[in-house]
């Protein structure tokens, strides 16, 4: 009856539906068949690139490519590219230790590229130098918890939640009711002891005075060249720039070349799969504790 009726339409979803078949086999058979990525090499002299990209929601993939860099003979220095607005605290918190564990070892060199604000500073902030260029956006020293509140919109609709819970900040945040003064001091403090963490973590990586950093952390967005002028930032330069530094840094003469530490079996099957859990776990934790530039 419905293909009588619309007889286009449901070519175009049949079409459609054959479309989405045919991908999804491709991608099946690519992701056991094919592997696009080559084993990286870590023959000679090199300097090892880690790349940090959009927002940071997860640690272990960087941390596991700090290691292997790392552990390599053949890597003399490594270079951080960050290029991200921030992200969740605690990931941003791991790399953070991470870079400053491989700094004991190996020179570490941030590359700061379009952006490298709040968890993206705070993860530079552990490297031996800095390298931002000059309208690289950055700062951003602060930390932030926003909520929603639905409660008029739901008391429209007539809906009226129920909850249950076993003590009285367990719903604390909640989107069905207003937040109660207590509520928001707790909340402060969290942030409060978190702004502090991040302040010292500055002042550690940087060996800035405390109270130095303290001034600059209320959260405003410096360019590179300010950074600079600052004293958060070292250099001005590009990646090639920091690459070049690393190399130096790590006694490398002549040309440098570079390697990184990607997965090797790399499918298609493994890119959607991952993009699709880096968006649900972004959207579960965006109401939750993020170093994020606003």
């Amino acid at each position: 009856m419905f293909s009588r009726r619309h007889p286009y339409l449901f070519s175009l979803l049949l079409f459609s539906a054959m479309v989405v078949l045919v991908v999804t086999t491709v991608a099946i058979v690519t992701g056991i068949v094919f592997k696009s990525e080559r084993e990286p090499d870590f023959s000679g002299q090199k300097v090892g690139v880690v790349s940090i990209q959009g927002p940071i929601t997860d640690s272990r993939e960087v941390i596991r490519q700090l290691k292997v860099l790392r552990e390599s003979e053949a890597v003399k220095a490594i270079v951080v590219r960050i290029n991200s607005p921030g992200g969740a605290v605690g990931p941003s918190q791991e790399i953070y230790r991470e870079v400053m564990k491989t700094r004991q070892t190996k020179k570490v060199v941030a590359s700061m590229g379009a952006v490298a604000a709040s968890g993206g500073y705070y993860i530079a902030a552990a490297a031996d130098r800095i390298m931002a260029n000059p309208g690289t956006i950055t700062g951003s020293i602060g930390v932030i918890m926003g909520f929603t509140n639905f409660r008029q919109l739901m008391e429209k609709i007539g809906l009226r939640p129920i909850i249950i819970k076993s003590g009285p900040y367990k719903d604390i945040g909640s989107p069905t009711r207003p937040m109660t003064d207590e509520e928001k001091a707790l909340l402060q403090q969290v942030i409060d002891q978190i702004h502090q963490q991040f302040i010292q973590a500055v002042s550690t990586g940087r060996n800035l005075e405390k109270e130095r950093v303290a001034e600059l952390a209320d959260g405003r967005i410096y360019t590179g060249q300010q950074a600079r002028e600052l004293g958060l930032v070292d250099s001005l330069g590009n990646f090639e720039d920091a690459v070049q530094l690393a190399g130096k840094l790590g006694g490398i003469s002549g040309r440098v070349e570079t390697v990184s530490a990607v997965r090797p079996h790399f499918s298609i099957v493994d890119y959607l799969l991952g993009s699709a859990m880096k968006t649900i776990s972004g959207y579960l934790t965006g109401q939750a504790l993020r170093f994020d530039m606003r």
